[in-house]
């Protein structure tokens, strides 16, 4: 496929000077990340490997140019040590991969790229700002570097900020939700770099939700920041796909084209299961928070709190009317990191915890339409507005309030699902 095809070309030309591989396959530590260390021989390690720790692959395209940076808390690297002194049958050529991270930003400047500014989705550069806040542009204390924020006065990069940038680096875990902002952030991106003629580098991550495809396609009259395209409201693609379909659409205005380099992962496939290392954002602290995200998510749009105040953010909701009689459990949201405002603050909320369930990587409607049956005024479940956002349509919250199942809700979007995937498959790098 000519996407595919392409992607190839660019590694192939970046190895040619940089040693490129050919790939097909303190408070934002993730909770339940992984062990600390672990033993993995060096040629048989099949272990995913993200584009920014591809250094080679793409150290050539940025010396000796004046580089900006779109980066946030995610954009880290591991670090890699070697271990001497073990020389036997069993441990030769083996390395201990530790689970010490560097920023992108910390890594690049040790290798004398020259980083003019960064610039900083929602939640900011250090990811500590509510969803939704507004973030003010200003400097990086430890590198003294100039931060512009992409979530505040401005959503994308203005021509005075591009003014001296020979080159653009796009490097942001996304977790594969239609209403998550950094694919909405890389489109900005992608358009200000195509107006101002400066190709943009993307190192590529994977999709933790990107082994499927399902909710209702996003409806053109309800484009918002929350979902720009006519997409699912889980899509299955990385953010190096999804930039390729944004182009191949000619989603940007007027159907410019930006100039994309894609430095894709190794040994990953859609099928693949990732533990992400940092917070992809305040209220996603940990993986079960991350699989259940696409279908609490829509909470969001209701009066309905989904954790938000509590260290179980997305893996519980609940509010102070819903039915005592229905749910056994409750707790009591408060205002902490991520949450200056939680819904029903110092309130007990009434709902359902499911913080220890074997979460399955699929989207589902059962907690809405639970929680839809068992609130005590029905006329006041929705923030329409706001839950059209979330949903891309209006039909969801008419067929919820209809009394539709989730299996005939579900069925109502399968043409626009498979009109999707269609579209999708010409983007994929990956099985």
């Amino acid at each position: 496929m000519m996407f595919k095809n392409t992607v190839l070309l660019l590694v192939i030309a970046l190895a040619s000077c940089g040693n490129a591989v050919k790939s097909k396959d303190n408070d934002l530590k993730i909770k339940n990340s992984r062990s600390d260390t672990k033993v993995s021989r060096l040629l048989d390690d099949k272990s995913i490997i993200i584009g920014a720790n591809q250094t080679k692959s793409y150290l050539p395209v940025l010396k000796g140019k004046r580089v900006g940076v779109v980066a946030n808390q995610t954009s880290v690297i591991r670090v890699v040590g070697k271990i001497s002194g073990l020389r036997n049958t069993e441990a030769d050529g083996l390395e201990i991969t530790t689970n010490r991270y560097e920023h992108i930003v910390d890594s690049l400047l040790k290798l004398n790229i020259n980083i003019k500014k960064v610039f900083s989705p929602e939640h900011g550069f250090r990811g500590k700002a509510d969803a939704g806040e507004l973030v003010k542009d200003g400097k990086d204390t430890k590198t003294g570097l100039d931060i512009y924020s992409l979530h505040g006065k401005h959503k994308k990069p203005t021509k005075e900020q591009l003014q001296d940038i020979d080159i653009m680096v796009f490097d942001i875990q996304d977790v594969g939700v239609r209403f998550y902002t950094y694919i909405s952030t890389l489109h900005y991106v992608m358009e200000a770099c195509a107006e101002k003629n400066i190709p943009l580098l993307i190192l590529d991550r994977p999709n933790p939700n990107g082994n499927y495809v399902d909710g209702p396609v996003l409806e053109k009259e309800h484009s918002s920041f929350l979902g720009m395209h006519p997409i699912p409201l889980v899509h299955g693609m990385t953010i190096g796909e999804y930039a390729q379909m944004i182009n191949g659409e000619n989603w940007l205005s007027y159907g410019i084209q930006c100039k994309l380099t894609i430095i894709p992962l190794k040994n990953y496939t859609h099928t693949s299961t990732y533990n992400l290392p940092v917070r992809p954002s305040p209220n996603l602290p940990n993986d079960q928070s991350i699989t259940l995200y696409p279908s609490l998510g829509l909470f969001e749009g209701t009066n309905i709190n989904a954790g938000r105040g509590t260290e179980f953010q997305f893996q519980r909701y609940g509010a102070p009317f819903l039915n005592k009689d229905h749910y056994e459990f409750s707790y009591t949201p408060i205002a902490n990191f991520g949450a200056k405002y939680p819904k029903h603050q110092n309130t007990v909320c009434y709902g359902a915890d499911l913080s220890t369930i074997k979460a399955e990587r699929s989207f589902t409607l059962r907690y809405i339409i639970d929680s839809y049956n068992n609130t005590t005024d029905k006329s006041k479940f929705f923030n329409m507005a706001n839950f059209t956002k979330h949903a891309g349509t209006e039909k969801l919250q008419q067929q919820i309030e209809a009394g539709k199942t989730a299996n005939e809700i579900k069925n109502s979007w399968q043409k626009g699902l498979s009109d999707f995937k269609l579209v999708r498959e010409k983007y994929l790098i990956y099985d």
